[in-house]
């Protein structure tokens, strides 16, 4: 963790954090400086957040007999969502954390933290603060399907059929990264590469699930 990305005031917190919380806030804090090098700490609400590029990406927190972490941002909330990784039964995205074991592997927080940074760089971050003053518009038709998308996954039939097994949203993932293209040559390559992709039953984003 590089020296001034580290706020002596999450030291303090951890500090005096129950000694069974201790070694869960630590893990925590050291996969989101892995996960995202340039994420900064700061204490807001008496909590520890993480906050990149002013955006925040999650806080963590520890009460008398457990702990509880929650990533920010509208994108990645639908993600985990979509990935049945929410709990209810607590404060934040994973529920009540009441030791290391109970966090999931590391390599799925990792992932997880790339993908929530990966909003922030490109822009499509939504604070969920944001969102609930935000007027709710009607969501905006996804573009059709590119014939050539559509021809070369005829064409494999493994990928048709685990095309059509995908959820709308993982569906819509591919057909706007190919829609976005523009250049024929960049998207004859972006439908290659999906079909490859799709074929081997990954997502658009599967890079950012399985690191």
């Amino acid at each position: 963790m590089a020296g001034e990305s580290i706020n002596p005031k999450v030291d303090a917190y951890i500090e005096k954090a129950q000694p069974f919380a201790q070694p869960i806030l630590e893990r925590l804090r050291r996969l989101m400086h892995k996960g995202c090098p340039d994420v900064e700490e700061a204490i807001k609400w008496s909590m520890p957040f993480f906050v990149y590029r002013g955006a925040i990406l999650a806080n963590m927190a520890a009460f008398k007999e457990h702990c509880s972490f929650g990533f920010w941002g509208q994108e990645i909330a639908a993600v985990l969502k979509e990935q049945d990784v929410v709990r209810e039964d607590g404060m934040g995205t994973l529920g009540r954390i009441n030791s290391v074991k109970d966090l999931p592997a590391d390599k799925r927080m990792l992932g997880w933290i790339k993908q929530a940074a990966g909003f922030v760089d490109d822009g499509t971050y939504t604070s969920p603060i944001a969102a609930r003053n935000k007027v709710v518009k009607a969501p905006k038709a996804p573009p059709e399907m590119h014939p050539e998308f559509a021809a070369a996954l005829k064409k494999e039939k493994g990928a048709s059929k685990v095309f059509e097994a995908f959820s709308p949203s993982c569906k819509r993932e591919y057909i706007e990264w190919i829609a976005e293209a523009k250049r024929d040559e960049t998207r004859d390559k972006r439908i290659a590469q999906a079909v490859e992709w799709i074929a081997e039953g990954k997502q658009r984003n599967w890079k950012y699930q399985n690191c």
